[in-house]
Order: C-alpha cells, then sequence, then structure tokens
C-alpha cells in the first residue's frame, strides 16, 4: 500500500492547520492520558467478544462488536518505535543470522550495523553501504524494506535517527550538525565506503561530500546514490514544494513549532511535533485512509487474516512518528524548499559555502520515480549540474519507470530493477572502464 508522503521531505503541515501555541502539546498529552480508561474498557470488550466459550463470539453482532473495539484502540494509541525485524538474509543461497548492533553514537543518531554473521569468511568483500534514512517524521525502520533487500550483497549500515523529545535541551540539533554526523560516521567507517541517501537527507549528504571533498578528506567515499531528494525543488514543483514557497518560513516557525511537555527527556525543547506531522500525513491522503480502515473493519469481520496483519503491519509503521528539533526542521525547510540555497550556490555549512564542483572523486548516481508526487522529476537529476567536475563516465541517471515516492526506495519494482542498477554502480564506481560501460546502459 504504497502512500506518496510515506517517507519524504520534512512533512509540511496541513492546509487549515492551527496556530500552536506551548498549551497545544500539553493538552495532546492530557488527551492521550484521558483515554487510558477508554482503551482499557475496550481491550476488555475485545477479548470477551473473542473469546471462544463466549457464543457471541460466533455471530456477525460480536464479531462486530469485536472489529469495532479494535479499531477504536488501533485509532487512538500513540504507536512507538517499530522493530527492524530483520533476524536473517539469504547470502549466496545460504541463510545467515542477522544481529542489528549500533557502532557509533551521538545524541541524535545511532550508526546502526547489520551483522551478518557468516559460517566462513566470504571470498571476496562485498560493497559496504551507508544508508542515510530520512529524518522527516518517522523512523529509520520505515527503511526496512530498503536494507532487507540490499543485505544479501552489501555490508549495510544506517543511520537510525532519534525522537527529539526523547532527547534532553542541553543537546542541539540542526542542519549543520546533520551535515557533521554525516561526516563523522563517514570517517567511522573508514574509507571505501558507498553513500546512499534517501529521500530527505540528499541535500546534507551532497553538502556533506562536497565539504570533503573541499578539505581532501582522505575518508570521502567511494560513490554517492540519491533516490528521489529535493535537490532543486524549482524543477518540476509538487505541491508539498509550492506550500513551503508560498507560506515562507515566518508561517512554519509560528504555526508549526511547539515545546516539549513534561515528563520527557526533552523537556521544553523546540520541535515540530509527531503528531502534528501525522495530521499532516494524513490529510494529504484522507479518504484512502479512511477506505483503508473501512476494510479493516469489514476483513476483521470476514475473518481474513492475511489482510488484516498487512493492515496492521503497514500501519503500524505509517502511524509510528517522532518529533523533529524545530532548529533543523526550520533550518531544512528554509535552505531546501524556500531559498533553493544549494542550487543556487548559497548554502553554507558553519559559515563555508558549500561548492559541489569541489566534488572530484565520488562516483554519483541519481535515481528518481516516473510518478514521484513528492520529489518531482528533475529535482534530484539537478545534482549532476551542480557536481560538474565529476566525469561523465562516473555519472548515472536512472528514472524508474510506473512508480511513485514510495516506490524509489520500496516495493517490488525497487527490489527487481532499481537494486540490481545500483549494486552494479557500486561495484564498477572504483572501475573507470567497468562505469563507463554503465553510464552508457
Amino acid at each position: 500500500m504504497p502512500i506518496g508522503e510515506f517517507g519524504g521531505a520534512p512533512p509540511l503541515a496541513a492546509e487549515g492547520s492551527p496556530v500552536l501555541t506551548t498549551p497545544m502539546y500539553w493538552m495532546y498529552e492530557m488527551a492521550q492520558a484521558s483515554l487510558n480508561p477508554a482503551r482499557a474498557v475496550t481491550d476488555a470488550t475485545k477479548l470477551l467478544f473473542q473469546n471462544p466459550l463466549n457464543p457471541w463470539a460466533r455471530t456477525e453482532v460480536g464479531k462486530s462488536v469485536a472489529a469495532a473495539c479494535e479499531l477504536f484502540e488501533r485509532t487512538t494509541r500513540r504507536y512507538g518505535k517499530p522493530e527492524w525485524g530483520l533476524d536473517d538474509t539469504e547470502v549466496n543461497g545460504i541463510r545467515v543470522p542477522v544481529e542489528v548492533r549500533s557502532v557509533w553514537e551521538k545524541p541524535f543518531c545511532k550508526l546502526l550495523y547489520f551483522d551478518r554473521k557468516f559460517a566462513r569468511p566470504l571470498r571476496s568483500p562485498q560493497p559496504r553501504v551507508l544508508i542515510v534514512a530520512p529524518m522527516s517524521g518517522h523512523y529509520a525502520t520505515l527503511l526496512r524494506g530498503t536494507v532487507e533487500a540490499f543485505l544479501p550483497a552489501h555490508e549495510v549500515y544506517i543511520t537510525d535517527w532519534a525522537d527529539a523529545r526523547m532527547v534532553p535541551l542541553s543537546e542541539g540539533f540542526d542542519l549543520d550538525d546533520y551535515i557533521d554526523y554525516v561526516i563523522e560516521m563517514l570517517h567511522v567507517l573508514g574509507g571505501n565506503t558507498h553513500v546512499m541517501a534517501v529521500c530527505q537527507p540528499s541535500v546534507p549528504v551532497v553538502a556533506a561530500v562536497s565539504i570533503m571533498e573541499a578539505r581532501r578528506d582522505p575518508f570521502v567515499p567511494t560513490s554517492m546514490t540519491l533516490m528521489g531528494g529535493p535537490i532543486d525543488t524549482r524543477r518540476n514543483p509538487t505541491a508539498v514544494n509550492k506550500l513551503a514557497q508560498e507560506r515562507g518560513i515566518d508561517w512554519f516557525r509560528n504555526t508549526v513549532i511547539t515545546k516539549v511537555p513534561f515528563p520527557h527527556p526533552g523537556m521544553m525543547r523546540d520541535v515540530y511535533p509527531g503528531f502534528l506531522q501525522l495530521n499532516g500525513f494524513i490529510s494529504m491522503n484522507l479518504d484512502r485512509h479512511m477506505d483503508a480502515h473501512k476494510r479493516l473493519f469489514a476483513n476483521l469481520v470476514k475473518g481474513d487474516g492475511d489482510l488484516v496483519d498487512k493492515h496492521r503491519d503497514f500501519y503500524d509503521e505509517y502511524l509510528a512518528v517522532m518529533d523533529l528539533s524545530a532548529e533543523y526542521y526550520l533550518q531544512t525547510v528554509d535552505t531546501v524548499f524556500v531559498k533553493h540555497s544549494l542550487p543556487k550556490g548559497e548554502m553554507t555549512h558553519r559559515g563555508t559555502r558549500v561548492d559541489p564542483s569541489k566534488v572530484t572523486r565520488v562516483a554519483l548516481m541519481t535515481v528518481e520515480g516516473e510518478n514521484d508526487d513528492i520529489s518531482g522529476l528533475g529535482q534530484t537529476e539537478a545534482t549532476h549540474t551542480l557536481c560538474s567536475s565529476i566525469p561523465d563516465h562516473r555519472r548515472v541517471h536512472y528514472v524508474q519507470k510506473g512508480v511513485g515516492h514510495y516506490g524509489v526506495f520500496n516495493g517490488s519494482r525497487f527490489k527487481s530493477e532499481i537494486v540490481p542498477r545500483i549494486h552494479d554502480f557500486m561495484v564498477s564506481a572504483a572501475n573507470p572502464t567497468s562505469l563507463q560501460a554503465l553510464a552508457a546502459e
């Protein structure tokens, strides 16, 4: 069930969103707490009408009551961070266990490593990939399918961004910090690494690589893959892009920023709260979400377990959102969507101009979806114009037919058509002859 806004750029408030004040978050917390007794009664009622000893459990009325109870619980619950659930993978036809562990950590991010436990070492090393996940409302587990697709033939690392309400106020985080984090992670991995930015991180990843190249950093990545990223939102602007341009940064600062309430560790931090982001996500496709929950009710009554589980899996991920640091969020909106600083050559990092033309050693691949309604066609491809010093034979652009934003990094076409191309690109990145042949395809 691909949803266009699932995992795109930092979410923008929906039309008609209320002006927030500090008490808004506190009122939300009070509303959540006030629903706890109702949820407890609903859970008990559901168990009663699903009990095989209850004769009503086998009737249409009993099944409808149990289904209604589940819908109430699911639509009023606060969803926590999902689990990765990637316990094993298949490498060269053999199933091997996978251990997910942190290899680097800072207040706003952990670098997770999907350690495949081989019985014997591989004959030849596989490409090491740093996947930079979106920090745009959803957790990094949004890219579970992306990681799963790369695990059989790659050594995979991913950024696991923190919920801002769980980070003490003493720790700051803005777009400059984001770029620093990416550079530090590439240093930790020690070179010979391929970096892949999914959607929103495309701009900070390009900035990080540009800064490293300007410094002649020895740990610059071997290749850079950008997928559905808003590099230049002036090209083929989408509704999301137009809204940011029309509103301006002051509207976002005054409308969607509030403070984290007690008892969260980040109490009094300015954030763009997850519950407001979720309101924006759902408003973009309200009819579709309502229909999905109507179908859930019908399938619960019918007892169609497969369709029910599919709905639960999707919405357990979709409804799990986190707060974003206000400094990071506002800087990103202003830099990427309002001022278009990177394509104009005006973006700076800690007072120094970001110059993508300095990139010379890094191979570049951009991937776009034909039907992407979040990052329009051409917005990611614009990177090739900015990184003008990369030789033509070390750059590749690919448009996947028939997919929207979500399909750029997940789904059947991603696995069967996009992943093999990215793999070939990464393997060939250090071989100019092979990469030249790949670029010509």
